[in-house]
């Protein structure tokens, strides 16, 4: 029979974390918390002028994840965005 893949993430946390975890809290096996997703983000805002960036973002992301990532465009700009964009253009700061 063939054996079933386990990330190292997962390995680790297993053999180590999670004992450390049960040990400090003092619960048992069932108590601790479990990994159930693992969501990996970056912002790239530079990519809107220069597409070579947004190229380069998922290089750097799939050599640290070892997947490649789903890129996702903004479908429009937040209302802040915007008015940090008029505020700068004006030379205004928003300091609170």
């Amino acid at each position: 029979m063939s054996e079933k893949y386990i990330s190292r993430l997962r390995e680790q946390y297993e053999k180590e974390i999670k004992p450390a975890l049960q040990k400090e809290l003092g619960v048992g096996a069932m108590a601790v918390p479990k990994i159930e997703k693992i969501v990996v983000n970056m912002g790239v805002g530079e990519a809107i002028a220069n597409k070579k960036i947004l190229e380069d973002a998922v290089k750097e992301l799939t050599a640290i994840v070892g997947q490649k990532p789903l890129v996702n465009k903004a479908k429009k700009i937040d209302s802040h965005i915007q008015a940090q964009g008029r505020n700068a253009d004006r030379n205004i700061s928003n300091s609170a």
